[in-house]
């Protein structure tokens, strides 16, 4: 078995463990039984189970960035891309938390250790909104003043309300279509999407 498939099995088999007991009741002799991995193997690739615990966030989170890259790949208007990004973005990281059972707790108990974990993700994640920006103003349809700020703001505010989505308490009494409609005008205000494009 390669490396790399060493280390995903690893990482898979310690999600499956946070998930059903909880990281504090999961030792790391327990990944190493579960693994059919000795401890010498498993400690060769993870100094101790807060790193697995990360690399586990990590892998979860590289799944959420292949999924934003397939929506921006989509052959689609450019204002589109960004509502199902913001969208995707929502029912990806909902699925990762909900799927991921008492492991749903630790991202929430200790918020510096995911920050962490998910850097490289939100990082890419604001160059791919950037991109999209740019194809819009290219294309004539976004006015924008700043691509820069424009695609952290846009960012933030979707990782800021990642929480309330998750917990259905978003947009109390409205039923999901008709928040993406909201969604989709207060998007094409941000964006300036100018009047005449066929998508507004």
């Amino acid at each position: 078995m390669s490396i790399s498939k060493t280390r995903h099995k690893l990482i898979e088999v310690a999600r499956e463990l946070f998930a059903k007991q909880g990281i504090d009741a999961t030792t790391m002799n327990d990944i190493a039984v579960a693994s059919q991995k000795g401890r010498r193997t498993l400690y060769t690739y993870f100094r101790n189970k807060e790193e697995i615990f990360l690399a586990v966030i990590e892998y979860e989170l590289e799944h959420l960035s292949e999924e934003m890259d397939k929506i921006v790949q989509m052959p689609i208007e450019p204002e589109r891309k960004i509502l199902n990004l913001v969208y995707g973005h929502l029912k990806l990281v909902t699925e990762v938390v909900k799927r991921n059972g008492s492991l749903r707790a630790e991202f929430f108990r200790d918020i510096n250790l995911v920050e962490r974990a998910r850097r490289k993700f939100d990082l890419e994640e604001i160059r791919v909104i950037r991109s999209i920006l740019r194809e819009g103003q290219e294309m004539g349809i976004f006015d924008i003043e700043h691509v820069n700020l424009t695609a952290d703001v846009i960012h933030y505010a979707v990782k800021g309300i990642e929480v309330p989505f998750m917990f259905d308490r978003l947009g109390e009494g409205l039923s999901m279509e008709d928040s993406v409609a909201v969604v989709e005008r207060l998007i094409q205000r941000i964006l300036g999407v100018k009047k005449g494009n066929p998508n507004t």
